[in-house]
């Protein structure tokens, strides 16, 4: 079995070359994007279209609902079952399509064994960071684990946030039960990042948007309104428009911020890519399958 990998930064077009090569292959798609896996939200995270859907096997999308919980490492275990069941079945190839950097490296290179959040620590983790802020969690590492706040990005909070779970659940400091070990995988893995112009890239991103807007977007975040305080919908797209709802930003100013958050989520993929030196750059489905 050999695994394909087609990554990128958001809107590179990951998905419809994927569905090329998988279709040139007689091979299935699992989805390594942390929010496709949620049903109820579409277009804000940009899941496959129905035709290509259709064309192609897909996994791993739009199985949860926004209340349920998901991570690295449950893709993790998710991946490989279904890598072995395509195996089983026959298959010689899997393509995995995503541009969530963790997800990726959960597959190909294994996570540490972390314990499992219960439900008791996410609530109260999480109604910490809600009373106090995030300045109040960066302190409780500083405390707790300051190798791992040495290390980490100050600005994504969502990983402060788990980090701190952990820590609590374990009661030991993350940065002791990280060991960075790459993991054996009984399956060839070959890695392809989409590559774009930078401009070209970010024109992409703001018709994208455009496009999402004009597609019911606004709807879509409306309708999830009620549930902005989970962590699914802790993401661009869904941010902007709340904000835009409860009228701290115009509609004209929501739609150029999410156009400008995009861009600098691309630019933060872009980076995670460039510490990769496995990684193979592509522009089309035929240069990856003259590789295959």
């Amino acid at each position: 079995m050999t695994v394909i990998i087609i990554t990128g930064p958001t809107a590179s077009g990951k998905s419809a070359i994927a569905v090329q090569v998988a279709e040139a292959l007689g091979c299935e798609i699992i989805s390594a994007d942390s929010r496709q896996i949620y049903r109820r939200m579409p277009v804000t995270t940009a899941v496959p279209s129905a035709a290509d859907r259709s064309r192609v096997p897909h996994h791993l999308i739009e199985t949860l609902e926004p209340e349920e919980y998901y991570s690295a490492s449950r893709f993790e275990e998710d991946a490989l079952r279904l890598i072995a069941d395509m195996e089983d079945r026959g298959l010689a190839h899997c393509v995995v399509c995503g541009g969530s950097m963790m997800y990726i490296d959960a597959l190909t290179r294994g996570l540490d064994e972390l314990p499992t959040i219960s439900d008791e620590v996410r609530a109260d983790t999480l109604r910490f960071f809600n009373e106090n802020g995030i300045d109040a969690v960066r302190a409780e590492l500083a405390k707790l684990d300051p190798a791992y706040l040495e290390q980490a990005d100050p600005a994504n909070h969502r990983r402060l946030v788990h980090a701190l779970e952990i820590i609590r659940e374990s009661g030991r400091p993350l940065s002791e039960l990280r060991t960075g070990q790459t993991k054996t995988r009984p399956f060839k893995i070959k890695k392809f990042a989409i590559e774009r112009y930078r401009q070209e890239l970010f024109d992409r991103i703001n018709q994208r948007v455009d496009q999402m807007i004009s597609d019911g977007m606004e709807d879509e975040a409306r309708a999830l309104l009620p549930l902005r305080q989970l962590n699914s919908l802790n993401t661009v797209g869904f941010k902007e428009m709340f904000q835009m709802f409860d009228g701290t930003l115009d509609r004209f100013t929501a739609i150029e911020r999410l156009k400008k958050n995009t861009r600098v989520y691309a630019k933060k993929q872009l980076t995670w890519l460039k510490r990769d030196p496995e990684v193979v750059y592509v522009t089309s489905a035929d240069e990856i399958l003259a590789c295959i």
